[in-house]
């Protein structure tokens, strides 16, 4: 299979380097190669991103604005601060009857546009490409099925996983910000994913604040907290989390909604990512943008250099998410190494005109 492929024949990011600087890395390590999550959401500058946002139908009018506003909000940020354009997002929007007069909806929520949408970018992406699925409005989970609620029958977390199952080749994240979106999500966990849910468990049913504060965390890149100038899954999750949570304290509520992650690929989604926790470290090196030198940087040496810090920013994260696996004294070895590398590398990039 080609994914069997892909995830076979390369080694992790931190071993390819610390093979380039001299060092050694564990057997053990050498030895996962490609089955770890290096493998995955290397970003290189021939990537594309591609966003797909499905919003599905509204239980009364004002909702219906809502989800609407948050979509064309979300739409607008991606092509404002993100680099998307027209061709690489595409937003499926409630019955899609504002079509004509929102020159964003591509389509509606209905069962055919979805998979007409999906079959479309199936056929677009190329290997190693970023397709983000965003999920806004109703979900319902039941003994029989968890749903998503759209125009006319819904779709269920187990139909959804097999229309996504097509995308073996590309680096995946799904952000289901809908009511009852657990059980709907976990159907979705597969190695190589990143998956985000409002809510952790079938009880949160009501209509959740999560897709407000993560457009928030996007919006001017807000949720990036390490200042690199750009917003990763984990950052925008955590930006988003806290925010819910600081909202459900500021109007005296008890939260009903929790939002969790899972980048692993077991279903076991965590509230607190970390490395002991098993989730996190996808996220974390999975961003919403391609890293550009930009038009002022557009230099053959400003290009190679720009990939270069990205790869060693990359490995930074990777070896932090390992340290478990190491000595301490090689572990910062080893860390100092990637970094005094970033470092003049980075000075380099910033002296070119």
């Amino acid at each position: 299979m080609m994914h069997a492929m892909r995830t076979t024949t390369r080694l992790t990011a931190a071993a390819r380097l610390a093979l380039t600087l001299g060092l050694s890395l564990p057997a053990t390590l050498l030895a996962q190669g490609a089955d770890q999550e290096d493998v995955w959401f290397r970003g290189g500058p021939e990537a594309a991103r591609h966003a797909l946002i499905i919003t599905g139908a509204a239980a009364s009018d004002d909702i219906r604005a809502r989800f609407s506003q948050w979509s064309n909000s979300l739409h607008d940020v991606l092509a404002r601060d993100y680099g998307y354009s027209a061709d690489t997002i595409t937003l499926l929007l409630d019955d899609g009857t504002t079509a004509g007069a929102n020159p964003r909806v591509d389509g509606s929520s209905r069962r055919e546009d979805i998979e007409s949408a999906v079959n479309r970018l199936q056929q677009t992406l190329q290997a190693a490409d970023q397709l983000t699925v965003f999920m806004i409005g109703h979900g319902s989970s039941t003994d029989a099925a968890a749903k998503f609620n759209i125009v006319g029958p819904d779709i269920t977390g187990a139909e959804f996983a097999t229309l996504l199952a097509a995308f073996r080749q590309q680096d995946l994240v799904v952000i289901n910000t809908t009511s009852g979106s657990f059980e709907f999500s976990a159907a979705l966990a597969a190695p190589g994913r990143v998956i985000l849910s409002a809510t952790r468990t079938r009880a949160e049913r009501y209509d959740p604040m999560f897709a407000r504060y993560l457009i928030e965390a996007l919006d001017a890149r807000a949720g990036d907290r390490d200042k690199n100038g750009r917003v990763s899954v984990l950052e925008a999750w955590t930006f988003a989390s806290q925010s819910v949570q600081g909202w459900y304290s500021e109007q005296g509520r008890l939260p009903t909604e929790r939002s969790v992650i899972d980048d692993n690929g077991d279903g076991n989604f965590s509230l607190e990512p970390s490395a002991s926790a098993g989730d996190g470290s996808l996220a974390e090196i999975a961003y919403f943008d391609n890293h550009s030198a930009g038009p002022q940087k557009s230099s053959p040496e400003a290009r190679t250099l720009l990939a270069e810090m990205q790869e060693l920013e990359r490995a930074v994260f990777l070896l932090r998410g390992q340290k478990a696996n190491y000595l301490e004294e090689d572990y910062w070895t080893r860390m100092e190494t990637l970094l005094i590398d970033l470092a003049r590398k980075t000075g380099r990039y910033n002296e070119l005109p």
